[in-house]
């Protein structure tokens, strides 16, 4: 994976929560696609999907947050996607375009729960290991 630490501004972990998406320009009677993010920070999320998505598409997103009762909603665009080593998959990056400061807030304080229950913000945590009280 290309590494694109240099121009991120906000913390990433990696973190492997449900993710369910669709494109923007999708009928709303089409079922969003699930998958499991890969790593996520305030402005971004990296996922696998069986289907390529273009650099152009935008898609709606919506997270469900093992911390939180409700999804976490955003819009985003995809920022880079590349074929997974398998071959059977691609890496997504996405970037959030449009998502609610309440939201933001939200994905930024579970972003900085994990990066302190890790220490450095690159270590993996499942959703079964975080609890209210780590926060």
């Amino acid at each position: 994976m290309e590494d694109h630490s240099e121009s991120r501004k906000y913390v990433r972990v990696t973190t492997h929560i449900p993710v369910k998406y669709r494109k923007l320009t999708d009928s709303i009677d089409i079922e969003k696609t699930g998958t499991i993010t890969r790593n996520l920070s305030e402005g971004g999320v990296y996922f696998k999907a069986d289907e390529f998505i273009s650099m152009a598409c935008r898609l709606i997103l919506e997270l469900d947050m093992p911390m939180f009762t409700k999804p976490v909603k955003a819009i985003s665009k995809v920022a880079w996607i590349k074929k997974s080593r398998s071959g059977e998959d691609y890496e997504i990056g996405n970037q959030f375009l449009e998502i609610s400061k309440q939201d933001r807030a939200l994905v930024s304080e579970y972003v900085n729960s994990l990066a302190l229950y890790n220490g450095s913000g690159e270590g993996s945590i499942s959703p079964e290991q975080t609890t209210s009280s780590d926060a």
